[in-house]
């Protein structure tokens, strides 16, 4: 009967992200007409699709017990690298979002091989990073947005495929991509066992020190692609395009129910938790809600989904 109590506990927190997503979209139905809107469905859809991106690299860097400050600032330096490429060097568009990926995945390389070699504490490295990549960014542009790329380009974020939007259909594949990676590989299940007990996993024979590097790598890849996706929606290089960008990954996987001591989180779930986001940002700026109050708000879900993961590791210490 005990396994049967822990069964259904266990399917409860599973499935707890779906039904706070099912209120939420029941609330902002019955208090904004305009919430159901077709428009506005894709609309949700085409903003969520840079976080669902950036959400895969942020999942990995906690499993592994670490954390990526510096996925928004990789998204501003991607945007304006490229943005610089196509219009100041005239570089072919696709050679262009190739070498600012290429740019990105050595940037996140460089910050797990710090982690892993020298043994700076990951939020410090890429606190640390994020500094630097957002005065890169402000170095190459001069503070000034960049624009007048060839109108090819504009189909990676605002392009349909049939009634669906590009940027959604690549979100789905990189999200498909995460859980297959953490379901079906053999890197997935290390980066599991090394943000379960590191030690352990090293004990094992497991190559922890590449292990991080190549999480890191993979976080500063899909931070780059979500950038590539924002600068083609926008059709411009911003500075700040992604200010504050981490901070929503980062609610949005916690949300999702990763844990953010590591060795514990679905991709599945963590769609869940970019969907909330998603909705929750929409919703509150059709009912009005003040900008203010909306980060008031995100604020005090992190606090509450780290706390409820704090809390069900203490009661699993505890048995």
């Amino acid at each position: 009967m005990e396994l049967s109590v822990d069964g259904m506990k266990v399917q409860a927190k599973k499935y707890a992200m779906f039904f706070v997503l099912l209120v939420l979209i029941v609330f902002f139905s019955a208090t904004s007409s305009a919430f159901l809107n077709p428009a506005n469905l894709l609309n949700v859809a085409r903003q969520i699709s840079m976080l669902g991106i950036a959400s895969v690299g942020m999942t990995f860097a906690l499993l592994l017990g670490g954390i990526d400050l510096s996925i928004g600032s990789m998204i501003t330096l991607v945007n304006i690298v490229a943005a610089y490429l196509m219009v100041h060097a005239h570089v072919n568009p696709v050679l262009a979002c190739l070498l600012s990926l290429l740019l990105s995945t050595a940037l996140g390389f460089l910050n797990g091989l710090v982690i892993s070699k020298i043994h700076i504490a990951p939020l410090i490295v890429t606190l640390s990073s994020m500094t630097v990549l957002e005065g890169l960014a402000y170095i190459i542009c001069k503070g000034v947005p960049i624009f007048g790329f060839p109108k090819s380009f504009s189909v990676i974020g605002q392009g349909y495929l049939g009634p669906i939007p590009v940027p959604v259909i690549i979100m789905i594949v990189i999200l498909a991509l995460g859980a297959f990676i953490l379901n079906s590989t053999y890197f997935g299940r290390y980066f599991y066992a090394v943000g379960g007990n590191a030690e352990a996993a090293k004990l094992s024979g497991i190559n922890v020190d590449g292990i991080y590097c190549l999480v890191y790598a993979l976080s500063g890849l899909f931070a780059g692609l979500a950038g590539i996706v924002m600068l083609s929606r926008t059709n411009s290089g911003q500075a700040l395009a992604g200010k504050g960008f981490e901070f929503e990954c980062l609610t949005a996987v916690v949300l999702g129910g990763v844990s953010a001591n590591g060795g514990s989180g679905k991709i599945s779930n963590v769609v869940a938790g970019v969907l909330i986001i998603g909705v929750l940002s929409n919703g509150m700026v059709l009912l009005n809600v003040s900008q203010y109050v909306q980060m008031v708000i995100k604020g005090l879900l992190i606090a509450i989904a780290v706390g409820f993961d704090c809390i069900q590791r203490q009661k699993q210490l505890a048995h």
